[in-house]
């Protein structure tokens, strides 16, 4: 009877111990703040955070206005199954310094620059939402070299009415004076409201394959997100039904899909017309 209870007694400490075990092995990454894989690098002076996961094609994520790298915490489990994701918080965002300057796209554009020369990064496939989108978009501009494939999700040209909702307005406003006090915050608003001045003429330098992508219940009105595609050469369009500016949530499954769909395989560019006319002289 002793022996049992000692044997008793030993399965119940090793089934513990194989718990706890089990446990840490499991626990979740904490994106945004793991010592294991986060970095800095320094684009003259201002050390810019990054976090890297996974092998193979690198694949750059670039957070909206107000994220970070943690925001982007859903998909990068399953993201770094397929790619090497290389995920960074923009400046005055996150872990990244935050100068006394004015906050500008340009800067925030070359910070990614920086960082794809700091890990000898010739190309890369990115995903840009939002401030992001327009980051990929001044990347793909200024550094086409550097951008195999964007996917720019709600991005926008200007910060005027013929771009944003104008129903948006009187909650920036609102924002506006939420944040006044805060250093940090009130540059982060300041660039969602007095930027970006993209010519629609430098759209037509990108040379990468783009998709443009929006909701649309989004934020940037549907006519501008159809300027935007009109004018970069052989983009790519989607505008997914029921969705707000935040498609990445709204519609999880069928965005991954697609953004899996359009990093893995060539883009079909045929037109209607195209494919009638082969068929009819055929």
């Amino acid at each position: 009877m002793k022996r049992n209870t000692i044997n008793s007694t030993s399965n119940i400490v090793v089934l513990l111990l194989f718990s706890v075990k089990f446990c840490y092995c499991q626990a979740p990454i904490n994106y945004g703040n793991n010592p294991n894989a986060g970095k800095y690098f320094s684009n003259s002076g201002v050390k810019i955070y990054y976090e890297i996961y996974g092998e193979g094609t690198p694949l750059v994520l670039l957070h909206g206005n107000g994220g970070s790298i943690k925001s982007r915490s859903p998909f990068l489990d399953e993201f770094s199954k397929k790619y090497k994701v290389i995920a960074l918080d923009s400046r005055c965002h996150g872990k990244s310094d935050c100068p006394a300057q004015y906050l500008t796209y340009e800067q925030m554009s070359e910070d990614v620059y920086g960082l794809l020369n700091e890990l000898k990064i010739d190309s890369a496939l990115i995903w840009g939402h939002s401030d992001g989108a327009i980051l990929g978009l001044l990347l793909a501009i200024h550094h086409p070299e550097k951008v195999k494939k964007l996917l720019a999700s709600g991005a926008n040209l200007r910060p005027d009415s013929s771009a944003v909702d104008p129903e948006l307005f009187p909650l920036l406003e609102f924002m506006g004076e939420r944040v006044k006090n805060d250093s940090i915050l009130s540059k982060q608003f300041r660039l969602l409201v007095d930027q970006p001045h993209i010519p629609l003429t430098d759209l037509h330098k990108i040379k990468s394959t783009v998709l443009i992508m929006a909701g649309d219940r989004d934020a940037i009105r549907n006519k501008h997100t159809l300027e935007i595609f009109e004018n970069i050469p052989n983009a790519l369009l989607c505008i997914l039904p029921g969705t707000t500016h935040f498609v990445y949530q709204d519609r999880k499954k069928c965005f991954t899909e697609i953004l899996y769909d359009f990093f893995d395989n060539p883009p079909k560019l045929t037109t209607t017309a195209e494919l009638m006319t082969k068929a009819y002289k055929n």
